[in-house]
């Protein structure tokens, strides 16, 4: 299955970019550990590659000769592996194109996903194309992302955990997720036995009837999680997987709406892939 388009522009919708004067002054040569989110054709030989480093954050490069059948670089810049890769600038010293002028196998765990699982990735590659800025390193988020793409295979609750929590993550790294120890516009503590919506325009608040909402002891769970994830605790992760777990069916319907929030009402294209496949399954054969 391949990635899903994004058009002939190489970073279509692209989040304003936000470069990092100290990402944007790394000496050339230096070597990166990336994930490959989205490529597409340059020209005969060469493709455009949109990548997710640790320490660069969201980068486009060219990579030369890399659809040639002798080049290594086919079976290297592939989605959800990870790659070493190395740079150097395209168009002078402020040019935002990079060339790629090596990759290689990062080694580690690589992904095995299959079927939906592919959607799921596709749809956290789709996501930081369209919500990071450019240059702008988010180091753990990038640790996060690799610990995500190995808890999507198997068991379908880990897998739906998972993709709560980097999305949690997501929003918490680009600045938009209220705080969720207490209500936005109140500032009142979260009460255990109170229910909570998570609403685009006013943060936290209490939960009207009707309304999809969690309980004050998850909104807890998840900010104690999510404040541990901030000071580097190893187990972080694993606990805002667990608080993720607790209410799944509210909390997906929350953070879907915060998210078509940010990207400004637009659908995601995994998503609309996924509904139109299910919707081709779901389908009585012809006759």
């Amino acid at each position: 299955m391949s990635a899903p388009s994004h058009g002939s522009d190489p970073a279509p919708n692209e989040a304003p970019r936000a470069p990092s004067p100290s990402a944007s002054r790394r000496a050339a040569g230096a070597t990166h550990s990336a994930f490959v989110l989205h490529s597409h054709d340059w020209s005969e030989s060469s493709l455009i590659v949109e990548l997710f480093t640790r320490d660069g954050g969201r980068i486009v490069a060219m990579a030369k000769g890399a659809k040639r059948p002798t080049s290594h670089l086919r079976s290297v810049l592939m989605p959800f592996q990870p790659v070493q890769a190395q740079f150097v600038r395209s168009r002078g010293d402020d040019g935002e194109v990079r060339t790629l002028r090596n990759a290689e196998w990062g080694g580690g765990a690589v992904a095995a996903l299959r079927g939906a699982e592919w959607f799921a990735a596709f749809y956290l590659n789709e996501l930081l194309l369209r919500l990071l800025a450019r240059d702008d390193p988010h180091p753990r988020l990038f640790d996060a992302y690799a610990a995500t793409l190995c808890s999507l295979g198997g068991n379908e609750l880990r897998s739906e955990a998972a993709l709560r929590a980097f999305e949690l993550l997501l929003l918490r790294e680009t600045g938009v997720l209220p705080e969720l120890a207490r209500t936005t516009q109140t500032q009142e503590p979260v009460v255990v036995g109170t229910r909570y919506a998570l609403r685009a325009e006013q943060g936290l608040v209490a939960a009207a009837a009707g309304e999809a909402a969690l309980e004050g002891a998850v909104c807890l769970e998840l900010a104690a999680a999510l404040e541990c994830w901030a000071v580097q605790s190893p187990a972080a992760l694993q606990a805002l997987h667990s608080a993720c777990a607790r209410e799944l069916q509210p909390l997906k319907s929350l953070l879907r709406s915060q998210l078509h929030y940010h990207l400004g009402g637009a659908l995601l294209r995994t998503r609309q892939v996924a509904l139109d496949t299910q919707r081709l399954l779901d389908s009585p054969p012809s006759r």
